[in-house]
């Protein structure tokens, strides 16, 4: 930082003050830097000065007095219902062998059970098959803080799990396996890399419907019930947030897509 410091007139550690660190980063907004970069930035310069005052190279801590700079709420990338239906009925070859098979059908689960909860990547891969009952259509969902929830599922990601229990998981399982819902190719409990392999793979082959992720699909699966009509408190508890204010987020991307369908369509928009 001291070498950035300089080209403000500073040249020796003790002379640097408030005033250098915040025209240090002035400048790297001016240099087209991103808030979160600037933040991270603004970041690193209150440590180093907290350590050199420690050490007896500042007399006062200045990075104390530099406020913590917002890097902004990006509102998420959702995909609309027709992309997704695009992605979920999408017709798929039958796979010959009995193991590929078997993971078609573990993929169209995870598809389906990722959008029709909201469920994180993690939480997905964290379920054990005694954590979905299909009587009520619902799962057991182990979330942060270990805090346990209970999140409704819709009929055709009961109809996609059910259809992996009984004609692909035993195909893929082992001594190994244990009571994990969802197995990788060679048993195991699948990973969270290989789940968002799935959702990439299963996006790109609809074509047209931009990439995104499992996180993707959470955010999807939220936007959609607000848009249909759900309480934000209902979506809370679905998604497991602590706070209110997290799930508030959804409110603007569903506003967001509501004004550019009557920019497009309505007369006299």
């Amino acid at each position: 930082m001291l070498g950035h410091a300089s080209m403000c007139g500073v040249e020796r550690i003790a002379e640097l003050d408030l005033s250098v660190i915040r025209a240090w980063l002035a400048a790297q907004h001016g240099a087209g830097q991103s808030r979160a970069t600037i933040a991270r930035r603004a970041a690193a310069a209150r440590a180093f000065t907290s350590f050199a005052h420690e050490h007896g190279w500042l007399d006062r801590d200045p990075g104390a007095l530099l406020g913590v700079a917002k890097t902004g709420r990006h509102l998420p990338r959702v995909l609309a219902a027709d992309q997704m239906r695009a992605v979920l009925d999408g017709q798929r070859p039958d796979a010959a062998d009995p193991a590929a098979a078997a993971l078609e059908f573990r993929d169209t689960a995870i598809m389906e059970l990722l959008y029709a909860t909201g469920i994180r990547v993690g939480e997905l891969c964290g379920l054990d098959i005694d954590d979905i009952d299909a009587g009520r259509r619902t799962i057991r969902v182990l979330g942060k803080g270990a805090k346990e929830r209970v999140v409704p599922v819709g009929l055709p990601a009961v109809a996609a799990v059910d259809r992996w229990l009984s004609d692909g998981r035993g195909i893929l399982a082992r001594d190994a396996s244990g009571p994990a819902l969802f197995l990788g190719a060679r048993g195991g409990r699948i990973d969270q890399r290989i789940a968002r392999r799935v959702v990439h793979a299963r996006i790109g082959a609809a074509g047209s419907v931009p990439d995104t992720g499992p996180h993707g699909l959470r955010h999807s699966a939220a936007t959609h019930m607000l848009e249909g009509g759900a309480d934000l408190r209902s979506v809370q508890e679905m998604l497991g947030h602590a706070s209110l204010a997290t799930t508030q987020i959804y409110t603007h991307v569903s506003i967001d897509r509501l004004m550019a369908a009557y920019r497009q369509a309505h007369p006299r928009a």
